[in-house]
């Protein structure tokens, strides 16, 4: 909420209160000196403690956006330089039905291509993972901390910058991203090619048309639109209908179940998932490094020893545990979760695409459309297109099966048996030899109802 006199009183209130609690437990001794046994000396500490967290953190949501969910210009803002500029009545939207969406996903998922579905849409503010500064800056870029801070350690930190971001305060990343912002500008700004929002006027003025016709890559729009202006990106995203957010880095939706009850937004969460099988051979291409072991398994077809079996069951239980709740349908997840598997967008992207839209209650434009059909039947890359890792140029009928042909079938089969449970939840069937692993005429998707409420 706003910071009011109320809040501020109730503050101080509660200061006074303890200080006079505490008095008690104290004693004058000689010389006017005060003496506090062990305990109320904590009591003092922890209340002091207690009572600054209170008031920082009720003055930072005071001042990191739009107040109550509102999206109307509230006079705290006219007083923050960052939102004076923001708070032009003549072009921001007051009352809109603002849809908050959110592509949960895996990662190596397809969620790049899935979010370049929602991100042609011209009404949408996209930003792709954006928790990867989060990330970064509490692991200071170390993938040794990374592998073993708890999964969950930074899931407050992820909601509150999630909220942050779907209500179009983008200045709440300079906690985050490093080298920190200087005069809220940043050329760190991690993927901010996979945004027409940040490529685009009133972010970059350079770019004119240039982005919304072209496929973008890596370099592109830092070499066209120069450093971020976290302001013009706030005004951007202020100046677009609609928020929708890509995220790897949340381990199961029963995370985001605050943000679904937050009465600030209207969140619609799109849940992909992929067969464990594939996301593993996809993992094992892009992150050469941290599957080296899996790599030599699937060469020798003999496991090491050393080989972290984690880096796929951890994923099985995070897609199960999510697709689970899902389907015991809970009151706090009615009418914003939507289980969408990866495979049933390869193969009808158009029809997958139009169900996705019809459940975050937006009509799928024809540059959408457009998008789809050229990005879904691509056999041969081009400069102009992504030639990396989180490519979204693709055969995609031919992208959904292609794990089929590199993996051997003795990681198959150990996979099978690890994420079993999780296989048939979702409807993948196992194999049960090498020459019904490479036979592509016979389908391991089963028939699927799409887990929606």
């Amino acid at each position: 909420m706003c910071l009011g006199q109320p809040a501020v009183q109730d503050m101080l209130g509660m200061d006074s209160r303890t200080v006079n609690l505490t008095r008690k437990g104290c004693s004058a001794r000689g010389g006017g000196r005060m003496e506090c046994s062990w305990k109320t000396v904590l009591l003092l500490v922890c209340a002091s403690l207690g009572v600054q967290y209170t008031a920082i953190r009720t003055l930072r949501d005071s001042l990191s956006g739009p107040c109550q969910g509102t999206y109307r210009c509230q006079s705290r803002h006219h007083r923050d330089s960052r939102w004076r500029a923001l708070c032009d009545d003549s072009w921001r939207p007051v009352d809109s039905p603002r849809k908050h969406i959110l592509l949960f996903a895996t990662t190596r998922s397809g969620s790049s291509f899935t979010g370049q579905l929602l991100n042609q849409h011209p009404g949408i503010f996209y930003v792709f993972e954006p928790l990867y500064h989060v990330q970064q800056a509490f692991t200071n870029s170390s993938s040794r901390l990374r592998r073993t801070l708890d999964r969950r350690a930074l899931l407050g930190a992820y909601r509150d910058l999630l909220l942050n971001l779907y209500t179009c305060d983008l200045h709440f990343m300079e906690n985050y991203i490093r080298p920190e912002p200087q005069d809220h500008v940043t050329g760190s700004f991690f993927r901010r090619s996979s945004s027409h929002a940040l490529c685009s006027p009133p972010v970059c003025l350079d770019a004119g048309d240039v982005a919304a016709s072209v496929t973008p890559d890596e370099t592109w729009c830092p070499k066209k639109c120069g450093a971020l202006n976290l302001t013009q990106a706030s005004m951007s995203c202020l100046a677009r209908e609609h928020v929708a957010i890509k995220t790897v880095r949340v381990p199961e939706v029963g995370d985001l179940r605050t943000l679904t009850e937050d009465p600030r937004l209207d969140l619609k969460i799109v849940h992909l998932v992929r067969d464990p099988r594939a996301i593993l051979a996809s993992r094992m291409m892009a992150f050469s490094d941290q599957f080296r072991a899996w790599k030599i398994w699937n060469a020798t077809g003999r496991q090491p020893r050393y080989v972290d079996l984690t880096q796929i069951t951890s994923t099985c239980k995070d897609m199960a545990a999510s697709a689970e709740t899902g389907l015991q349908r809970p009151a706090w997840l009615r009418g914003r979760y939507l289980l969408v598997r990866y495979e049933d967008l390869a193969f009808n992207p158009k029809d997958k695409a139009t169900e996705i839209y019809r459940f975050v209650g937006l009509e799928m434009e024809e540059r959408v459309r457009t998008w789809i059909e050229k990005n879904t039947n691509s056999n041969v890359s081009s400069p102009s297109e992504w030639n990396y890792r989180y490519s979204t140029t693709r055969d995609s009928r031919a992208t959904a099966d292609s794990w089929r042909l590199r993996l051997g079938f003795d990681i198959v089969r150990s996979v099978q048996n690890l994420c079993n449970d999780t296989l048939a939840l979702l409807g993948y069937k196992p194999v049960h030899s090498a020459a019904e692993l490479r036979n592509l005429s016979h389908s391991l998707v089963e028939h699927f109802q799409p887990i929606t409420w």
